[in-house]
């Protein structure tokens, strides 16, 4: 990942504020630009007729409240960092493809949870699913919790560690940010994604789970290697549980300062940027969630 800037989506809801603060601090702290953007969906506004002269009124109405929220959000990004170079712009096409377009030069894409306008739903809808999907950087997802910014000064990074190749950016993103937060890492590979000594029917096939268990700490072990020799500054734990990947994840989420997941998976995190393991993390993980990507500029 070798963007030059951090992006921040911004819609004037509480989400988005808390998404522009957080963007601004890490700027702040990685030295680098800030960009914020807020997309008006022209094309959007012309629904209803009304006349071109109202069509016309109503857009300039609506570009100007956006240029207030612009320099709202400018002033809550220039608060947290007062030397940060901020740009904006308000472009005017949908939510999603503005930021996935910023994200081929961004080190990293920041939305809130949920808004209103252009970003309304987007964490359950069509345009989070595209910006999580598509990004040519990593996205992450702040929710509205009053004291996001206020992490505990020991709270560790954590990362879901799967089986495959492709939590290999999820893995290095994650010593990135511990390393430079000065922060534990806690890697957490949960590999029982079903019950099946819990599961119905009269006849049950038994499960060798020393066995599995021994296989999944072995391909955890080989994820993990040479990690800690190219950050030997960063205290490491390696947590191996039998659960689900959701379940483990939030748990370690209360605690931590963030939680980084890969963009695709497999094993026990497969399809989690699909199914309920990335929505129950987007929506009740009590710190930001990093989704990392590899960098595709």
């Amino acid at each position: 990942m070798s963007g030059q800037r951090v992006v921040a989506g911004v819609d004037g809801s509480p989400e988005s504020d808390l998404a522009v603060r957080w963007a601004a601090r890490i700027a702040a702290q990685r030295r680098l630009p800030l960009h914020i953007v807020h997309a008006i969906h022209v094309a959007g506004l012309y629904y209803g007729g009304g006349g071109m002269s109202g069509v016309g009124a109503f857009i300039a109405l609506a570009q100007e409240d956006a240029a207030k929220m612009m320099n709202e959000s400018i002033a809550l990004a220039r608060a947290v960092g007062p030397n940060l170079t901020v740009t904006s712009e308000m472009p005017s096409i949908a939510a999603s493809s503005a930021l996935i377009e910023l994200s081929r030069d961004a080190k990293l894409v920041v939305v809130g949870k949920s808004g209103r306008g252009e970003f309304t739903g987007m964490l359950v809808g069509s345009t989070a699913a595209a910006v999580i999907s598509h990004a040519h950087c990593s996205v992450a997802v702040i929710r509205h919790r009053p004291d996001v910014l206020a992490v505990p000064a020991g709270g560790p990074v954590v990362v879901g560690v799967d089986a495959g190749p492709n939590s290999d950016h999820a893995i290095a993103l994650a010593f990135e940010e511990a390393s430079q937060r000065r922060a534990p890492l806690v890697a957490l590979h949960a590999w029982s994604d079903v019950t099946y000594d819990s599961t119905g029917g009269a006849t049950r096939v038994p499960v060798q789970w020393e066995s599995i268990e021994e296989d999944e700490r072995r391909a955890f072990a080989e994820r993990m290697a040479g990690w800690g020799e190219k950050y030997p500054d960063v205290e490491v734990h390696r947590e191996l549980v039998r659960d689900r990947p959701r379940h483990a994840l939030l748990e370690q989420a209360e605690k931590a300062q963030l939680v980084v997941v890969g963009s695709r998976g497999r094993g026990g995190f497969r399809g989690m940027l699909l199914g309920s393991t990335s929505q129950a993390l987007v929506h009740f993980a009590a710190c930001p969630v990093l989704v990392a990507r590899p960098y595709e500029g």
